[in-house]
């Protein structure tokens, strides 16, 4: 009798734990899965990013819109696209406000007429220089997929985000 006892508690003692085999599978198995997650990770983080930058300018454009109507004034909104700003300015280049855009994010202006470089909310809710729309292109440059919107704004002062434009 003393003899079972003697080899139950040696099986108990030497089958406690994992063995090497079984953690290298477990490891592996770990890493094709982190393998297979990590792209779509990345493209999340692209499309958030590029998503908190249009909704950025479209602040800054409703900001700017308000600000003219309350202040019964013209407002400036001017893209830097150097510092990576959107600069609000009222009556004698007087700064209102200022926006910070991701450094990541690709931002591309097209206003009509071409002349144009800046868009100026006027208190009667319209948009003076451009003849149809403002169009901000916003595009992710740390994603190698096509992530883009655009925030556009058009001569009556409407601001909208879109899922569209090229990069």
């Amino acid at each position: 009798m003393n003899a079972s006892i003697t080899n139950s508690a040696f099986y108990r003692q030497t089958s406690a734990g994992f063995t090497l085999i079984e953690l290298m599978i477990t490891i592996a198995i770990m890493a094709i899965i982190v393998s297979i997650a990590a792209p779509s990770f990345g493209t999340q983080l692209a499309n958030q990013r590029v998503k908190s930058t249009a909704i950025n300018i479209e602040s800054a454009l409703k900001e700017a819109k308000a600000e003219s109507i309350i202040r019964r004034q013209d407002v400036t909104v001017a893209y830097n696209s150097t510092l990576k700003t959107i600069t609000l300015t009222g009556r004698n280049s007087a700064i209102i406000a200022s926006y910070s855009i991701n450094s990541k994010s690709d931002i591309t202006q097209v206003i009509t007429p071409d002349s144009v470089t800046q868009v100026i909310f006027q208190p009667n809710k319209m948009v003076s220089g451009a003849s149809t729309e403002v169009v901000y292109t916003i595009c992710d440059t740390g994603s190698t997929k096509e992530t883009k919107k655009q925030v556009v704004v058009n001569k009556i002062a409407n601001i909208s985000i879109k899922d569209a434009g090229s990069c």
